[in-house]
């Protein structure tokens, strides 16, 4: 069978599924080099290579005959492995980004939650339990003044609370390095 490419493709144009079939076995090959030249991959080339045959017969509609099929099909496939290039470098570049922001939060995260681990410990460690009872008063944003009232004892008595709980939260600090 003589048929040429631009036969094949004017009748696949016109819902010719045999001349369809006909004109991808002929022109697979030559697609996928293509794209494998283009793109230096052959993961890519395969995919650019099913996406191209797959598109085919929409495009075929737009095929007028002024160009042999084989120039029209490259062009089609430059297009289609830049417009591939495009998205891949648009979403590396924003994975790169995404990824270095994500490493940097659980990053922080790991290290707050190590913060809190020892603050937990700490706390359970402070002692006598009414120097912990002032520290988490004084956290919860009381004044001395407002601590003093609650737990029924002078100012004085909170700052020498505060100040006993940093002691011994300090010394338990430079034990652990």
């Amino acid at each position: 069978m003589n048929t040429s490419d631009e036969s094949l493709a004017l009748a696949a144009a016109g819902g010719d599924r045999n001349a369809f079939g006909l004109l991808i076995a002929r022109l697979h090959d030559r697609i996928f080099r293509l794209a494998f030249r283009l793109t230096g991959s052959r993961a890519d080339a395969e995919d650019l290579t099913q996406d191209i045959c797959a598109a085919l017969p929409a495009k075929l509609a737009g095929f007028r005959g002024d160009a042999k099929v084989t120039t029209w099909l490259y062009r089609i496939t430059v297009n289609a492995a830049r417009d591939r290039m495009r998205r891949q470098n648009t979403y590396r570049h924003k994975a790169e980004g995404w990824g270095d922001w994500e490493v940097s939060r659980r990053a922080a995260q790991a290290e707050t939650a190590e913060r809190l681990d020892w603050l937990r410990f700490a706390m359970d460690a402070l002692t006598p339990p009414e120097l912990r009872e002032t520290v988490v008063l004084i956290l919860e944003g009381l004044s001395h003044a407002e601590v003093a009232e609650v737990q029924g004892i002078s100012e004085g008595t909170v700052s020498w609370r505060m100040s006993e709980a940093k002691r011994k939260l300090k010394r338990m600090l430079e034990a652990e390095q």
